[in-house]
């Protein structure tokens, strides 16, 4: 390995110099040879081809063209100032336009030479023109080396300083002469054999230059393989360390839950429900410390599984906790959990920023004396004061909203030994972002609801059929039932046509002017929104008009209808997250996606998979695709998708087959000390200890 050689600043490298290496760092966060060779191109351009004016159409990509410089003036003045030229070959004449950097272009622009131009062209009233059009003298420009030219990111800011993509190009051409056999292998013989990989160092070069496409498509898999393998891996061995070094308490009294079941337990539970305590159960027996994120859609029953859980601690003589995002979710666990707790004799409490002074010092009192077995909070729970004699278990209810900081807060609570870890979500997680997102985790799944649940009904109306939609409203509160009505935006904002929530709001009073409404969004102070919120709850509001702060929220049984405004605006699991307030009574519940005319391409697939289907895992696969895995469900803050080439929306079978072998090879080697797993441990033993991607060269 060369680690010196890659941790070379990039102002050393031939062509760079001091000022350009500055702007690579501010722009990029380019540092060194090891960070600027892995700054991969995001396309590539076919450069062998040239194309005659006369046969450009709209629908071409990026065009090569050659011609004679005829024409070049500077048209208008102060900011609307651009320079115009008109290029010709035997075919007709191509327009090119500039806006920035005019003078430096101007300089360079001599009439009637010839030039190799290239850009995407447009046409206006029959005429073709290229903005910006990268240009080169014919007698000057470079014979194509390989047909298939790298373009990399860059910024304004680069493009002004002479670092654009073909100036990078030529850097990164230095570069990979002078590291090719500095490239080490990283992988062992065993899985590049299985797959047939080129070596890492060919596949780098391939990656940059690639001499034809199907050894492009082979360095893409090698190097998508390889980051997936070592994402794995390292939460892998987090993993097995975890459960390794952390022991856990040992639970296995079924009293309490044998009690709870022949005397309270008000309904059957879903095979899936006992399938995921089944799993909890082998954890809670294993004397290993469990860290289990159990994934449910909307309504699944997430609550009482954890609380069947909770009575396994307690009855082996430990406590127990429960954390939620918002007041008025802990309002709701506490009050759904208080009943069982009450009936089987087992102290439960609650506390949230609104708790007093008073209540907190008798809360803790009834803790240290063990007479609180079950306290379900907020983020007040993470307070230092709040001291637990025997936690056994905590429950973390929507993990996104929590970071893994906070969540490491709560295993400090008891200095004895980290209590067991339950993370629950309802934002259902695609398998291929689990894997990688929780891959420290065990997941469990309950992937079915219960009985008698009737799946919600969802149509898409336009916004011309707002008359029916509030006919069809009107005629549901006559029934007795509750609606929300959703928007994207507090207020008007000029740019966005949304329906502002304060002018839906009016519309909706004038049209329903004797039911009582409720507001709520995220300008209004907690206690407010609380309010608002209880009053829907208590029935005293038949109609809440709110933003997406509803989103993860209330239980509201009585509530059958959720009409979304600017459905198209919305993300698919967003908009999967809002139908799941509704559906929650025994009545038929519907959603209605409301929007204009004007849908986007994607906004089309999110409304019709909204239609077609209730199942959360589906739409959050689609979503996915659509998006990307950008903030879901928090990962940002993970710090685990810091992916360079690997796409976990597209490459989920490379990274199933990544996940196996770094499964294999943790099981029978866990040290990587075996001769064949040198590549492994010298690559991970040149990383920074805080490198998050072991893939990176370091």
């Amino acid at each position: 390995m060369h680690p010196g050689f890659f941790n070379t600043k990039l102002e050393y490298l031939r062509g760079v110099g001091p000022q350009k290496a500055a702007t690579l760092n501010k722009e990029l966060e380019l540092f060194t040879y090891g960070d600027l060779i892995q700054h991969y191109p995001f396309r590539y351009e076919d450069r062998s081809r040239f194309y005659d004016i006369g046969d450009l159409t709209d629908d071409l990509p990026y065009v090569q063209v050659k011609g004679h410089l005829v024409y070049k003036e500077l048209i208008g003045e102060g900011p609307k100032k651009r320079l115009m030229a008109r290029l010709r070959d035997q075919t007709g004449e191509l327009e090119l336009v500039w806006f920035q950097g005019i003078k430096w272009v101007q300089s360079r622009l001599k009439l009637q030479h010839e030039y190799v131009v290239f850009g995407k062209a447009s046409s206006f009233q029959g005429k073709f023109s290229i903005a910006h059009p990268e240009l080169e003298l014919l007698a000057e420009a470079q014979p194509t080396a390989g047909f298939l030219q790298p373009v990399y990111h860059t910024t304004e800011t680069m493009k002004r300083r002479f670092l654009d993509s073909r100036a990078l190009g030529r850097i990164m051409r230095t570069l990979i002469e002078l590291a090719k056999d500095k490239i080490p292998e990283t992988l062992p013989h065993h899985l590049i054999d299985k797959y047939r990989l080129m070596s890492k160092a060919e596949a780098m070069m391939n990656i940059h230059f690639p001499e034809r496409e199907d050894l492009l498509q082979r360095a893409r898999f090698r190097l998508k393989y390889e980051e997936l393998f070592y994402v794995q891996l390292r939460l892998l061995r987090q993993h097995s360390v975890q459960k390794e070094t952390f022991r856990g308490y040992i639970c296995s009294n079924v009293e309490l839950i044998t009690r709870f079941y022949n005397d309270h337990l008000p309904f059957d539970l879903t095979n899936a429900q006992k399938r995921v305590i089944r799993e909890i159960f082998q954890d809670f027996k294993s004397g290993r410390q469990m860290n289990r994120l159990l994934q449910g859609d909307v309504g699944s029953g997430k609550t009482i599984v954890a609380f069947i859980c909770m009575l396994l601690v307690i009855g082996s003589g430990y406590q127990a906790c429960m954390m939620a995002p918002t007041e008025i979710l802990a309002d709701q666990h506490y009050t759904s959990l208080k009943e069982f707790a009450e009936a089987l004799g087992i102290g439960i409490g609650k506390l949230t920023g609104s708790t007093t002074k008073r209540e907190r010092a008798y809360l803790d009192e009834m803790l240290q004396n063990g007479q609180i077995q079950i306290l379900v909070g907020t983020h007040a729970l993470l307070e230092d004061w709040i001291e637990f004699p025997k936690l056994g278990l905590c429950v973390i209810d929507e993990q996104h909203r929590f970071g893994v900081a906070q969540r490491a807060r709560l295993w400090g609570k008891n200095p004895e030994m980290p209590p067991h870890v339950l993370v629950m979500t309802a934002t259902p997680i695609p398998r291929t972002l689990a894997m990688t997102v929780y891959g420290d985790l065990d997941v469990s799944v309950i992937d079915e609801l219960p009985p008698g649940r009737k799946p919600i009904r969802t149509v898409h109306r336009f916004d011309k059929h707002r008359l029916r939609v509030f006919g069809f409203l009107k005629n549901e509160i006559e029934k007795g039932r509750q609606a929300y009505i959703v928007y994207p935006l507090i207020e008007e904002s000029e740019t966005l046509d949304y329906k502002d929530l304060m002018d839906g709001y009016e519309s909706v009073s004038r049209y329903f002017p004797d039911y009582p409404l409720s507001i709520v969004h995220g300008k209004m102070k907690a206690r407010e929104k609380d309010y608002e919120m209880a009053r829907f709850v208590k029935g005293e509001t038949k109609i809440m008009v709110a933003t997406t702060v509803i989103e993860v929220g209330v239980n509201v049984p009585n509530a059958s209808i959720m009409i979304i405004e600017n459905a198209e605006k919305f993300g698919l699991s967003q908009l999967h997250q809002l139908r799941g307030r509704v559906g929650r009574g025994a009545e038929q519940s519907f959603c209605i996606l409301m929007t204009g005319y004007k849908i986007s391409k994607e906004g089309k697939i999110r409304l019709a998979t909204m239609e077609r289907t209730n199942n959360g895992f589906e739409i959050a696969d689609i979503d996915l695709k659509l998006r990307g895995p950008g903030d879901l469900s928090g990962t940002q803050q993970s710090g685990v998708l810091n992916l360079l080439v690997a796409d976990i929306a597209q490459d989920g079978k490379i990274l199933q087959e990544a996940r196996h072998d770094a499964q294999q090879i943790i099981a029978d080697d866990p040290n990587l000390s075996a001769p064949e797993h040198q590549p492994i441990r010298h690559h991970i033993d040149s990383l920074r200890k805080d490198a998050t991607n072991w893939s990176r060269i370091s």
